[in-house]
């Protein structure tokens, strides 16, 4: 087994997407989750797409084509998602170590190069709501982060909690105080405890969502 969970974020002086890279491979599957997660929703912020993936969706098509959409997954997670997201399995027969780390180097240029080309926030107004989205994008992370379970058997469940909490989503402690419930109420479960089904809708997309210009086209199915 060989895990990569990589993430890096800005400043909350910036409004800046958040590079992920999850890689996930045993002898029988690859799994790999790349993108430029969004601070703000892209669907309902066609501002902040605009900003800063109007000018990626070649890239994000460049690799669409070389690494297929890895099947169903709920809406839940996909609005944490980007119109470029890399989302893919494969059999180690079918990797390809090149294109991949192609992939991750051309990825975080990009991300690297939206830094160098974005304006600091002063707004002390702004930056407290970049600080909140990014205190949920990680409270989400941590809770429902799919390799868990992984980690539980691994290493054990105090162990497992203490390395997403203090190390692979540090800051929920720092960025702010409120929990996974007061950002996402409608996991609470009747005795307060937060349902851990993965989607609580029934809603997944099986197929990429969004089309060449980086639209929604949703494409779902129950």
């Amino acid at each position: 087994m060989q895990v990569l969970d990589f993430a890096v974020f800005p400043k909350p002086e910036f409004d800046l997407p958040i590079f992920c890279a999850n890689f996930f491979a045993t002898a029988s599957m690859n799994i790999v989750v790349l993108d430029l997660n969004p601070l703000y929703d892209v669907v309902s912020r066609r501002d902040y797409k605009e900003k800063y993936y109007k000018s990626l969706m070649p890239l994000g098509l460049k690799y669409a084509e070389l690494f297929p959409w890895g099947g169903k997954i709920t809406s839940e997670s996909l609005r944490f998602f980007s119109p470029i997201v890399i989302w893919t399995k494969f059999r180690p027969s079918q990797y390809n170590h090149n294109s991949l780390y192609s992939a991750f180097m051309d990825y975080y240029k990009a991300w690297l190069d939206l830094m160098d080309h974005t304006a600091e926030e002063t707004n002390a107004s702004q930056i407290e709501h970049n600080c909140v989205a990014q205190h949920r994008y990680l409270t989400w992370r941590a809770e429902k982060d799919p390799g868990y379970r992984v980690l539980e058997k691994l290493i054990g469940e105090d162990r497992a909690k203490d390395l997403l909490k203090n190390f692979l989503f540090n800051g929920i402690d720092d960025l702010g105080s409120k929990t996974f419930l007061d950002y996402f109420p409608e996991y609470r479960c009747e005795n307060g405890a937060i349902n851990e089904k993965r989607s609580i809708v029934g809603k997944s997309f099986e197929h990429r969502p969004w089309d060449a210009r980086g639209e929604f086209v949703g494409n779902h199915h129950r």
